[in-house]
């Protein structure tokens, strides 16, 4: 009787535990569904002036439809809280610097390093100077933002987490957004400079002429300009040249890659069968859940009563405008322009004058701040912030610079690209460009009178000659001639392109112009150039007419072009010699003729394997030095001070100078033969058969959701497919595990129904919305879906 009455209470015991289980899981999964986005209903909104609906599609892509702009505004902010507040919380605590208050300790080393820019203080300022209608507009979209969190159920499930609560969003929240976009875009410039500096101070004048090369055979200059010749090879190399790598092969090739793309392009109007000019764009960005973008279209009354249409996309947390886009009139996209917008000043201290600094003006005293950093979990952390006229002051390398950027001039934000909604030709629309306040990008535009032109948008820095300009990527030394750049380049002396005569424009991040023009540019880490005249040259094969379609393929052109030279150059070192009683020397050459498309498809090996095979060749010649360059920043690399390597490793190789030899090596064939032993021994270290080591293994989506990498066991949740990537680096279809094409759109202003757009993941940051991976396997497999939102799907009302 008591063992049975002990088995009964058991069984009661388990059932209860087992329900209490239940309970809890039904109550976090209410919780959690509590905090997804309002679609449908109506909602009381006191701040408009007349309702706004908000219709979306199948694909949760919006049509805002309101009386006028200023409600636009509200009702965007509405929803870019609703469906993607923590993204927007992490842009301007990444530019704030306040991203250890969330995450603790871990995230004090990258607040610190934001901190130095005070760009919340800077913020501050800006909007005080801001005209009032400019300001209004931001006070608008945050009182949306702010009332979309409000009618969330419950905190958006990041916070839910995390066990923090979101903070209410404010005007200057939305300038910080902006600024860690500078910080994304630009963030690289000061570690380049170092780099850049420390070679300059250890090599002679010949041997950095031939180490940096200003241009490659592969640029795609839009001005046609000649590339000036090649400097040539000295005799002997400089002594740092011989430093031995400091990490084991096996460990090397793993982890190179190349994070830099985007693509744009314009067709003009006498090469579409529509007579409009087309314009695609592919903003290639570091990817995570949610996108960075979020798509929708808005349609209100223009001054004459017609009907205004927006679509494109937009940066939630940022001022709620279209940011690549048509406005039925003018379209245009951008890509990083890499121009030279950071100085690195260096200044100098005398124990006679206590606390001041020698700057190229004179002796100054730097303004102290104090900016408290708060921690979770721990206490604030106090960090005094020295500024000169020039900038922060920042210790490297056993110098002290100051930080001259564009970002921090009171001139470098503002609103100005909201006046492209209302651009009717593509010459107002680079008038506007030449004001904008974002970083300063490529501006590629066409109208639907067929007009095409490009500029750079953005504020460039006034340099005082183009001796200055040529310095500037350097550290400007204590007591030099040259002046850094003082003020802002008027709009009118923006170069630009009009009309060219065979009716197309691309940028691709290389040099835009070679002539003196480029110099208003400057060269702030332009890439090679490879992917820049591949893309020009397959607009070009695009022949007398095309449409949406046909330019919207050119961005997936994954064709090996520059990759194969590097596979010719394995091939004919592997010659019979080379594989005598090296069975796995034999198996690389065989693999690399027969598993060869002459594409980055995913189930090439030779693909995986000339490219290894050259970044093998990068670390024998530069391993060494980046080991010492990281000492002055991690981030500085060889690859960063001179993204234009490969030619010079070319170079080396074709004229096989014997001062230039790596150390421990006799000729420059044991050079390549060494690189080929280097791939193999990588992929034994992995574990991974030659035979099965296809692109596709390599290059694998990797894209999650941020607090995934906090709380990896969630990845699966919030991540997308293991999907292999088709692509790479020098080629258009920029493709790596977590960076590569954030959209592809393709519109031709006027006729934005035929208009094309892909993105990774989906409009939503809240995985249990529908809308939270959808389209991402479309994007993944290349499948055009229409611009424009569809039939709506569900409607949302906005009322006074």
């Amino acid at each position: 009787m008591h063992a049975g009455r002990w088995k009964t209470w058991t069984r009661r015991l388990a059932f209860a535990l087992a329900g209490f289980i239940l309970l809890t899981a039904l109550a976090a999964w209410l919780l959690l569904c509590a905090s997804l986005a309002q679609l449908d209903g109506e909602r009381r909104a006191p701040a408009l002036v007349a309702p706004v609906t908000v219709a979306r599609d199948a694909a949760g892509v919006p049509l805002i439809r309101g009386n006028n702009r200023f409600d636009l505004a509200y009702a965007t902010g509405f929803v870019h809280a609703q469906e993607r507040y923590f993204q927007m919380d992490l842009l301007r605590r990444t530019a704030a610097g306040e991203l250890a208050a969330l995450f603790g300790p871990r995230a004090l080393p990258l607040d610190r390093a934001r901190r130095l820019h005070r760009f919340r203080a800077r913020a501050v300022r800006v909007l005080a100077s801001m005209p009032p209608q400019d300001r209004l507009f931001i006070d608008r979209y945050v009182a949306g933002v702010n009332a979309g969190v409000d009618a969330l159920g419950a905190r958006p499930f990041e916070y839910l987490l995390t066990g923090s609560a979101p903070l209410p969003w404010r005007a200057e929240d939305s300038l910080l957004a902006v600024w860690a976009m500078f910080i994304d875009l630009q963030g690289n410039q000061a570690p380049r400079e170092l780099a850049r500096g420390w070679l300059r101070a250890r090599s002679d004048a010949a041997q950095l002429a031939f180490l940096l090369p200003t241009a490659s055979r592969w640029d795609a200059p839009l001005d046609n300009a000649v590339a000036p010749p090649d400097a040539p090879v000295p005799a002997t190399a400089p002594e740092w040249w011989g430093t031995a790598p400091t990490r084991p092969a096996s460990l090397a090739l793993r982890e190179r890659t190349e994070l830099v793309g985007s693509n744009n392009y314009a067709i003009a109007g006498s090469r579409s069968t529509t007579g409009a000019a087309i314009v695609a764009d592919d903003m290639h960005l570091g990817l995570q859940l949610p996108n960075i973008w979020y798509r929708l279209a808005l349609a209100y009354p223009d001054g004459q009563g017609r009907e205004r249409r927006l679509v494109g996309v937009t940066l939630p947390g940022a001022p709620p405008l279209v940011i690549a886009g048509s406005n039925g009139k003018v379209a245009w996209g951008f890509t990083n322009s890499y121009g030279d917008y950071l100085d690195l000043v260096e200044v100098r201290f005398d124990r006679a004058r206590p606390g001041e600094v020698r700057t190229p003006r004179g002796w100054e005293r730097p303004a102290e701040y104090v900016e408290t950093i708060e921690v979770k979990g721990a206490a604030a952390e106090r960090l005094v912030v020295r500024e000169t006229a020039f900038g922060p002051l920042r210790a490297a390398g056993g110098a002290t610079y100051a930080l001259h950027w564009v970002a921090h001039d009171p001139g470098a934000l503002n609103l100005n690209h909201l006046r492209l909604e209302e651009a009717d030709t593509v010459e107002a629309a680079l008038a506007i460009a030449a004001v904008d306040g974002i970083p300063a990008q490529n501006f590629v535009a066409g109208d639907s009178a067929g007009n095409i032109g490009w500029t750079i948008a953005g504020r460039l820095p006034l340099r005082a000659s183009v001796a200055s300009a040529a310095d500037a990527s350097f550290p400007l030394q204590s007591g030099a001639p040259t002046p850094p750049w003082d003020g802002l380049l008027a709009p009118e002396q923006y170069p630009r392109v009009l009309n060219p005569p065979d009716g197309q424009l691309s940028t691709a991040n290389s040099r835009q112009l070679l002539g003196l023009a480029g110099k208003l540019v400057g060269d702030g880490g332009f890439d090679l150039g490879a992917r820049s005249s591949q893309l020009r040259d397959r607009l070009r094969a695009l022949g007398a007419r095309t449409d949406e379609a046909g330019a919207f393929a050119v961005a997936l052109d994954d064709r090996a072009l520059f990759i194969a030279g590097w596979r010719a150059r394995a091939l004919a070192v592997l010659d019979p010699a080379a594989l005598q009683r090296h069975p796995r020397r034999a198996a690389f050459r065989h693999l690399l003729e027969t598993s060869w498309s002459g594409r980055a498809d995913t189930a090439s090996v030779g693909y995986r394997l000339a490219r290894d095979f050259m970044w093998a060749l990068h670390d024998l010649c530069f391993d060494g030095v980046d080991a010492q360059l990281a000492a002055l920043d991690p981030k500085a690399t060889m690859a960063l001070a001179n993204p234009r390597w490969p030619a010079v490793v070319a170079r080396l190789l074709d004229e096989q100078p014997p001062g230039w030899l790596p150390p421990g090596q006799r000729n420059w064939r044991d050079v390549q033969l060494a690189a080929v032993d280097r791939v193999i021994a990588e992929l034994e270290h992995t574990g991974i058969p030659l035979e099965q080591a296809t692109w596709g293994a390599r290059n694998t989506a990797a894209i999650v959701h941020p607090i995934a990498l906090a709380m990896p066991a969630l990845g699966t949740w919030l991540g997308v497919p293991p999907d292999q990537l088709a692509g790479d680096a020098h080629m258009p279809r920029v493709a790596g595990p977590k960076f590569g094409q954030s959209e592809r759109m393709t519109v031709s202003p006027g006729r934005e129904e035929a208009g094309l757009y892909n993105m990774p993941g989906g409009q939503s940051g809240h995985p249990l919305s529908p809308y939270f991976r959808h389209g991402h396997d479309e994007w993944v497999r290349a499948r055009a879906l229409p611009l424009l939102p569809g039939p709506a799907r569900h409607t949302l009302t906005l009322t006074p």
